[in-house]
């Protein structure tokens, strides 16, 4: 087996351009909106049926991964990600719907998929680093998304970035085809693959306090970091008169902050203050950020905006690597894949309610910024029971 560094590089590029096809859309969501014919606020809608396939997909993964290994179906995910963004390009809201599926599907396997190879090769003192590096991929993909498919879309049009981009994703899979053989050694072809099994994630997940806790806090998490990925294109160039290709770089700046804080938050747990303590920490951060998000105004000087959107990026998309670090520290040997598909699926499911109820909160208000302030509210909530879990458990998982 590689070791954990060689293994890291390979899933941080997978995630990377899953990550990045997933976001590809949104990046551009005011063009293609008006090209499709559609309210930009359907975006949300977009998101959750990315993620409503990513919940199915996640349950199966853990079965998956250990009948045709990690890689094959790391691999399996970028060509459907890849598909869905091509069907996306006919152009109906019907053909994108089902090509947001697709990417879904593609989608939800991947962290299970690289949770199982980090596991097996990363000393336990160093999960919290290990695993945010890995999770900095979707961050950099959301960057790159904001920072290419703005342009793109002004150079050869909203079809033409989405073809790029699934390109970019089949190249992905056939540059991971010389590791398959040496990484996926430990696949069970034999191992079956009914649909009996899609429970026992969530079942593993809900059963084990633990595990139960922190996919309670994810749900929320998660809520507020693709409310921020999928509408703030959006909300600047509505609320603060952006072009596309300035909002498309404060994108970029909050995924950058993310990328940043993934490092920093899985080194601060790993240093000695806990996942618990650094979650509950994020919790907080969260809470202030969405809501000075909430208060930003046209005159306020740019550095200032990005600098909110930097540290909102750094919270809401930092929390990722130290959770999912936890999730394989709490699961019972050799089920990490499995535990990380069962807590990814209540993840998925928080996703999959958040953007759409944020859109419709900010349409029933006339503003985005009723769903940035609403943001605090359930995230102190996830605070408040992170402080108490520490009262009930002195000693931090």
């Amino acid at each position: 087996m590689k070791g954990a560094w060689s293994v890291l590089g390979v899933t941080l590029a997978i995630q990377a351009m899953v990550a990045m096809a997933l976001l590809t859309l949104p990046a551009m969501a005011p063009a293609v909106a008006q090209a499709v014919g559609i309210p930009a606020v359907y975006i949300g809608v977009y998101v959750a049926a990315v993620y409503s396939g990513a919940i199915v997909s996640s349950l199966a993964a853990g079965a998956a991964v250990a009948r045709f290994g990690a890689i094959r179906v790391s691999q399996a995910g970028l060509l459907l990600c890849a598909a869905g963004l091509v069907l996306s390009m006919a152009g109906s809201p019907w053909a994108i719907a089902i090509g947001a599926l697709l990417i879904g599907v593609g989608y939800g396997p991947v962290t299970p998929a690289s949770s199982h190879l980090l596991a097996l090769t990363t000393p336990p003192e160093r999960m919290s680093l290990v695993f945010s590096i890995k999770q900095t991929g979707v961050p950099l993909g959301g960057a790159l998304a904001g920072a290419i498919v703005p342009g793109l879309q002004h150079l050869v049009g909203w079809q033409g970035a989405l073809l790029a981009v699934a390109a970019a994703c089949v190249a992905c899979a056939a540059v991971a085809q010389p590791l398959r053989a040496q990484l996926d050694a430990d696949r069970d072809a034999a191992r079956p693959m009914v649909l009996g099994h899609l429970g026992r994630p969530i079942s593993l997940a809900l059963s084990h306090p633990g595990l139960r806790l922190l996919a309670g806090c994810s749900f929320v998490f998660s809520i507020a970091q693709l409310s921020l990925t999928t509408y703030l294109v959006t909300y600047l160039t509505d609320a603060l008169a952006y072009g596309l290709v300035a909002a498309g770089l404060a994108l970029s700046v909050s995924q950058f902050g993310g990328i940043g804080g993934r490092v920093f938050w899985g080194w601060v747990s790993d240093r000695g203050l806990g996942a618990r303590r650094t979650l509950a920490l994020l919790a907080a951060l969260m809470v202030a950020l969405s809501a000075a998000t909430a208060f930003l105004h046209p005159g306020m000087p740019d550095p200032l905006v990005l600098g909110i959107l930097l540290l909102f990026g750094a919270s809401a998309i930092g929390w990722n690597g130290v959770y999912l670090a936890e999730v394989a520290r709490q699961a019972p040997p050799g089920q990490a894949g499995l535990a990380t598909g069962g807590t990814l699926s209540i993840t998925f499911l928080g996703v999959v309610l958040g953007p759409p109820l944020f859109g419709a909160l900010s349409g029933l208000f006339g503003s985005y910024r009723a769903g940035f302030a609403a943001l605090a509210l359930p995230t102190a909530l996830c605070l408040v029971a992170l402080l108490r879990s520490r009262v009930a458990s002195p000693a931090d998982a």
